[in-house]
């Protein structure tokens, strides 16, 4: 009978030491799991009915428009998005307004690169419409492209549709790609 109490008492520590095991390594592997579970994105900061005026040198240089801004910078690759759409008047030299639509947009603070999407219009100083569904913008090279779609109508009349296009920031170069259209040709 003794030994049938001791045998009881061993499997009975076994028991325990078993279970506490697997407690602990169960610890283990779940700390291992949340780590790759995805964590929910959330903003640092919104703001709604944004108006925010850009100066220079007592200039008004640009003026954005948006009913509502988010602020993702505290992650890895920081953004502030526009998922309501914006618009943005900018200024040039000659104080002439050149307009920015879109119904999304994103700024990606590293990269100083703007992605607009959907249904997307800018109307120069001089008149000249661009649309497309999205267009990208690269603050630091002042430079403008898209690779999908778009059309241009130009002061005189001229439409011309592309594929895809690259330009300047004046839009004064301009480049284009398999685009066919109607031009207007002064004599």
């Amino acid at each position: 009978m003794y030994i049938k109490k001791s045998l009881i008492i061993q499997f009975k520590n076994i028991a325990a030491i078993a279970i506490a095991a697997m407690f602990f390594s169960c610890n283990e592997r779940l700390s291992t799991v949340r780590k790759w579970e995805v964590q929910e994105i959330k903003p640092q900061t919104s703001g709604q009915g944004i108006k925010l005026v850009y100066t220079d040198s007592g200039k008004i240089k640009a003026f954005l428009r948006t009913p509502l801004m988010q602020d993702f910078t505290q992650l890895d690759f920081g953004y502030r998005a526009f998922p309501e759409g914006l618009e943005l008047d900018f200024y040039d030299e000659k104080n002439q307004k050149n307009t920015i639509k879109a119904d999304y947009g994103i700024l990606y603070e590293q990269t100083n690169l703007v992605d607009l999407q959907d249904n997307v219009v800018i109307t120069t100083s001089d008149s000249v419409v661009l649309k497309a569904n999205q267009l990208y913008w690269d603050q630091s090279r002042q430079w403008v492209f898209s690779d999908v779609p778009y059309q241009v109508q130009f002061k005189n009349g001229a439409v011309n549709n592309g594929e895809s296009f690259d330009a300047n920031e004046k839009f004064n170069k301009f480049i284009s790609r398999s685009n066919k259209g109607m031009q207007v040709i002064d004599q």
